[in-house]
């Protein structure tokens, strides 16, 4: 009964269980009636979202790729805002925070297949390392607007949060740098089909 009552384990428990929520793929069938899993690249995240529903309804398709974003992003954001709540060690949040992104991208309702960690991984970090999130989402829209593909530019905005880290919260008040850069490992290898595309140039062009 132990396991059950430690407040740990039930925030690590919801963290994956919350994060493992494909709102991108809910959202999809129930206002466009498509399955972005059987469409596009198969993947459930906003992207995907964006680039089958704009297909037949352009105009839903930014309402409901703006939607996925700010509820993938809320879903590990306010698991991590409850522990804070609750007085949680900063060990604890981070656990949160990479089981949050695990779920998004390795999701229990889906086989374990998923997204590709990017809206998840902004919310948790927004609220445990503000500033380099922050600068990571100027270099995002920054070469959003100049190179126009959607995995390039989440790359090259991650791997500004992960700088920016070891510059403004070098060790996470827990020592160590770690859980940034297990985080970063997962959504690096979530886009390795991306990056395929990429050295392929053929990856599209959606944003």
């Amino acid at each position: 009964m132990d396991f059950f009552t430690n407040s740990n384990i039930i925030f690590y428990l919801l963290a994956y269980l919350v994060g493992s929520i494909p709102f991108g793929l809910i959202l999809a069938k129930t206002f466009a009636n498509v399955d972005i899993k059987s469409q596009g690249s198969n993947s459930i995240g906003a992207t995907n979202v964006l680039r089958v529903v704009k297909q037949t309804n352009p105009s839903l398709a930014k309402k409901l790729g703006i939607a996925t974003v700010i509820l993938d992003a809320i879903k590990g954001l306010v698991i991590i805002a409850l522990a804070m709540f609750l007085n949680a060690p900063s060990e604890t949040l981070w656990a949160i925070a990479v089981l949050a992104v695990l779920g998004h991208c390795y999701s229990v309702y889906l086989g374990l297949e998923g997204g590709k960690g990017v809206a998840t991984g902004l919310g948790v970090f927004l609220i445990l390392i503000p500033i380099p999130t922050l600068i990571g989402a100027i270099v995002w829209i920054i070469c959003a607007k100049v190179i126009k593909v959607s995995s390039l530019s989440s790359l090259f905005g991650l791997t500004a949060v992960v700088l920016s880290a070891i510059l403004f919260n070098n060790g996470l008040e827990v020592g160590s740098n770690a859980p940034v850069y297990i985080i970063a490992f997962i959504i690096y290898y979530k886009h390795i089909p991306n990056i395929v595309r990429l050295i392929k140039k053929e990856e599209q062009k959606v944003i």
